[in-house]
């Protein structure tokens, strides 16, 4: 067997592109299986594995071009994800705390750096600077566990996340300057328009990238296509930043920033990108940064050993007196203060390009400007501070998913369950990606999509199949279970119908009808007989365009919706629909009823971008015609025959609405009837004072008195 080992050496290391990727893949595969029954973090597996195979371990495989690519992918893929998750509703009401995270986690180990370079290890201030500049950088190697936690919306991780853009910034400017202190075409003004190119350079991203982006998802619906422009659109950021002397990872991070409203958080097509992120490039990369790291150096002791220590001390140091300083000045929990301090410990993008360049540059006596034992002392820095902040991050993001689920007082609908009736295939996919939107993220409930067959019409059956394949095609690319049925029954509404009180679903959505003849309601039969069949819940969807490129949403409410026993049930689904899409909510409606609207947002989604306009509650439909565009959705909360909020003007909204809005996405929403069951068993808005509660009692009696006098 001995005798064998100089055989299987001699291929050693692997060159064949096919057994490469081979074993990348089967470390792909098993260091988390096995690391993970260590209660090892995963990411430190990969960087673990890249050391045992590398060039300064056994020697499997070389860092080729392969690791080049992949892993300038895999690192361009953390950062444009990382700003991709960001909530930027949330994020405007923390750019405080971000700012002041970016900015001391830059001064601080600059600082120290600084100081501790010239006084312990005698470096000149130029190469202080730069060796400093390292100490200052992080990279989010750990985001992909507060992902997996599913803290990745929490205050701290977007508070981490908005200071890596600051301070990345700030760090990639000192190394450019000094990269451009020793090139021979500098001149005095050099540092001046390095600044304004970079300026005007994240103007065009953030005014073109959107419009470019609106635009194409408005014409191409195909997943793999919408796929590829959205890399291609990273790449062409990363390309464009450093063409203008800055790194890449800017451009990637800004290029995720302005197209993140273009992808929902529930999307088909977030799912998709994080899916081949996290399973192919950004192991690819970790692996790569771990081929670099030579073990040796901690075995070699002298000055190696020395340079190591001081940037692992001042780095873990400087970041640690930034969290710290956040978490006092904003009154934040330690828990915060931790995870904030896991994510910003990494060193790895930024600091290996300060190194790299450092490295590279020849002073006039022949020698280097950063020499090979900070080389050495940098990799040692990247796999302690990779370390360090995977297990901090795991900690810490474990135990605040566990307190955010025990501790929440989310308003938690019992059987939270919708059915989905499908007849036509155009219109599955607006109707499945509505309901994907207001699905609450953290249940188990499956949706259940339903296509009705008339009895005399037995050879339906398989277009309705294929229609409900198709549903069960999008919800799948979202990473959510849907269930189908075809139904035969006598007519399509008694479908709908025996299968909501069957299965005592909470709510149906349906496609919007389209008036075909003059005399026909503008409902249609089938609606009509829902609404008289039904007291759950009942949305109709149009929709002109995809749902992700709506850029307003606006509420039509009705007086005294308030007192209407679905009144919570829509307000919660127009919530997470703001939320997931990211853009302004306009409620329209009586003061009585938008105060009730704006505390339970207020508490319960503080981060959603709403504003509220006050009218007598009435028909609100032709003065909104004015304000609203064409990429705009209007979402109007109607009113059952009968009920607290109906009115006889609320008769003419369908004649305003083919009058106005048929060039417009329309939601309608008919919320729960009195005989339907409460959807809602914990109310986290005040409870109704005795007052309220005879007021409400009173003009209800007083409107079924008046109308039945």
């Amino acid at each position: 067997m001995l005798m064998q080992m100089p055989l299987i050496i001699s291929y050693l290391p692997v060159t064949d592109p096919t057994w490469i990727f081979f074993v990348v893949l089967s470390i792909i595969l098993f260091a988390p299986l096995l690391l993970g029954r260590l209660r090892i973090p995963h990411i430190i597996g990969m960087i673990l594995a890249g050391v045992i195979i590398g060039p300064h371990g056994f020697h499997i495989l070389d860092r080729d071009s392969s690791f080049e690519l992949f892993g300038k992918v895999g690192l361009y893929y953390i950062m444009f994800l990382a700003s991709l998750e960001m909530d930027l509703q949330d994020m405007k009401r923390i750019r405080g705390q971000a700012f002041m995270l970016g900015i001391t986690a830059f001064v601080f180990p600059l600082a120290l750096g600084v100081v501790s370079n010239m006084l312990l290890l005698k470096y000149s201030l130029v190469t202080s600077v730069l060796l400093a500049s390292m100490y200052a950088s992080h990279t989010l190697i750990a985001y992909p566990i507060v992902i997996r936690y599913g803290v990745s919306r929490h205050r701290s991780v977007s508070i981490a996340v908005g200071g890596t853009i600051v301070t990345d910034t700030l760090t990639l400017l000192v190394l450019a300057v000094i990269g451009g202190m020793f090139k021979e075409d500098t001149e005095g003004w050099f540092w001046l328009l390095l600044v304004l190119k970079v300026i005007l350079l994240a103007a065009v991203i953030i005014y073109a990238f959107p419009r470019i982006g609106r635009w194409f998802f408005r014409r191409y619906n195909d997943g793999v296509i919408q796929y590829i422009f959205v890399l291609a659109m990273v790449f062409l950021g990363a390309g464009l930043m450093e063409f203008v002397g800055m790194e890449g990872i800017l451009g990637a991070f800004l290029a995720g920033l302005v197209l993140n409203r273009l992808i929902p958080h529930s999307s088909p097509l977030m799912t998709h990108l994080e899916f081949v992120g996290n399973a192919l490039f950004i192991p690819y990369f970790l692996i790569g940064v771990g081929m670099i790291i030579d073990v040796r150096v901690l075995l070699g002791g002298g000055e190696a050993l020395k340079v190591a220590g001081v940037m692992i001390v001042m780095a873990l140091s400087g970041k640690w007196i930034a969290s710290w300083v956040t978490q006092k000045v904003y009154g934040m929990s330690a828990l915060e203060r931790g995870l904030m301090y896991g994510l910003s410990n990494a060193q790895a993008a930024a600091t290996l390009a300060a190194v790299l360049v450092g490295y590279n540059i020849i002073l006039p006596d022949g020698s280097r400007l950063l020499n090979d034992d900070v080389l050495n002392g940098t990799v040692v820095l990247i796999l302690v501070t990779c370390v360090v902040s995977s297990f901090l991050t795991e900690h810490t993001a474990r135990r605040l998913a566990l307190s955010h689920s025990s501790g929440s007082e989310e308003l938690v609908p019992e059987g939270d369950t919708t059915l989905i009736a499908l007849a036509y295939s155009e219109t599955v996919e607006p109707i499945v990606n509505m309901a994907l939107m207001m699905r609450k993220q953290e249940t188990d409930h499956p949706l259940m999509a339903l296509n009705v067959v008339l009895d005399d019409d037995p050879g339906a059956r398989e277009k309705g199949q294929k229609v409900l394949d198709n549903a069960v095609r999008i919800a799948s690319a979202a990473n959510v279970q849907m269930n189908t049925k075809v139904r035969f029954a006598t007519n399509l509404a008694n479908g709908i119908i025996h299968a909501m009180k069957e299965n005592d679903y909470s709510q149906v959505v349906v496609g919007l009808h389209i008036k075909s003849s003059p005399g026909e309601s503008f409902f249609g039969p089938v609606l009509l007989s829902l609404l008289s069949g039904l007291n759950q819940q009942i949305m109709m969807v149009r929709s002109t365009m995809p749902i992700n490129t709506i850029r307003r949403i606006h509420v039509a409410i009705p007086a005294k919706a308030e007192y209407e026993a679905g009144f919570l049930h829509w307000v919660e689904r127009i919530a997470r629909l703001g939320s997931g899409l990211g853009c302004r909510v306009f409620y329209h409606g009586h003061p009585r009823t938008l105060k009730r609207v704006r505390a339970y947002m207020e508490r319960n989604y503080p981060s959603v971008r709403a504003e509220y306009f006050e009218t007598d509650g009435g028909n609100e439909l032709k003065r909104l015609s004015e304000i609203i565009n064409p990429d705009h959705l209007l979402v109007v909360i109607c009113a059952r025959r009968g009920s607290i909020s109906f009115r006889p003007s609320l008769e003419h909204v369908p004649h305003q609405i083919m009058k106005y809005y048929m060039q417009n996405s329309l939601l309608l929403i008919f919320p729960d009837g009195y005989d339907a069951q409460p959807t809602y068993t914990v109310s986290l808005s005040k409870p109704h004072s005795v007052t309220d509660k005879y007021e409400t009692a009173k003009e209800w009696f007083g409107g079924w008195h008046k109308k039945n006098k």
